[in-house]
């Protein structure tokens, strides 16, 4: 099993993770029933570690009213935006209102100060300017370091999962791509709609030498040797002296005279 196949693991029982009361831990379980209360839900769930069955009450936070000075070119107007309360807002973060794209310039929480990031519920005030750029979130990983990285990208630029893409002079194969619905390891993603970009560094095809055509294509289509749509058929393999595209047999019969 490589790194890569811990990572999925790892995010796959995160996402149905819980914290059990017996083992006392964040552990996987089982739904086993699930019942809708007003904006929330009740969960009726089996821990996959110790088989102890709990329920867990979900309750989404209060919303919380934030005004936000929105500013495009010399015309500004203000907006009152409904989020969670604990939803954060950082600096240089880009969102959509109005079929436009804003870059967060300054947030200003309740006591009247500037800081560069926090919650819903401390933000006094929020002023964004209109943007035509993206901030994309990426996690780098090389064997077993991963470090975070930004990259600021058109917004209408598209990456795609398993992809090789180049990021600071070096390349790098595109292992999954989080949105706010979801992950894709395959699909192609708008880059406003990019929570974060999960980059690994790719195999050294020196270290991997196809032996037959086929071979080839597969390695083509897993990235294994970079990008290639209509991988074709390697030259190497092909046996000097000997005619790729070979004529039709013709008969050995003799025309009569």
């Amino acid at each position: 099993m490589d790194e890569g196949d811990v990572w999925d693991e790892e995010e796959e029982i995160l996402d149905n993770a819980t914290h059990c009361p017996v083992c006392e831990e964040m552990t996987a379980h089982d739904i086993l029933r699930e019942k809708k209360i007003a904006n929330g839900a009740d969960f009726k769930l089996r821990c996959l570690s110790c088989q102890h069955v709990h329920t867990v009450e979900f309750r989404p936070p209060p919303p919380a009213n934030i005004p936000f000075i929105l500013t495009d070119g010399p015309d500004s107007q203000r907006v009152v935006l409904v989020v969670d309360a604990d939803e954060e807002f950082v600096v240089g973060d880009v969102f959509e209102e109005a079929d436009m794209l804003w870059r967060i310039h300054q947030i200003e929480n309740k006591a009247g100060q500037m800081t560069s990031a926090d919650s819903a519920r401390n933000i006094a005030r929020i002023t964004a300017l209109r943007t035509d750029m993206v901030r994309v979130k990426l996690t780098l990983t090389r064997g077993e370091e991963s470090t975070a990285d930004v990259i600021v990208v058109p917004q209408d630029t598209t990456f795609t999962g398993s992809h090789h893409m180049e990021h600071n002079g070096e390349t790098w194969r595109i292992r999954a791509i989080h949105t706010g619905t979801g992950r894709t390891m395959r699909g192609t993603v708008e880059a406003p709609d990019i929570k974060r970009m999960y980059l690994h560094e790719p195999p050294n095809p020196e270290h991997f030498t196809p032996r037959t055509p086929r071979e080839r294509r597969q390695a083509w289509k897993e990235g294994r040797l970079g990008f290639n749509p209509n991988p074709e058929r390697p030259k190497e393999h092909i046996k000097k002296g000997v005619n790729p595209n070979p004529p039709r047999n013709r008969s050995n019969k003799k025309k009569r005279t």
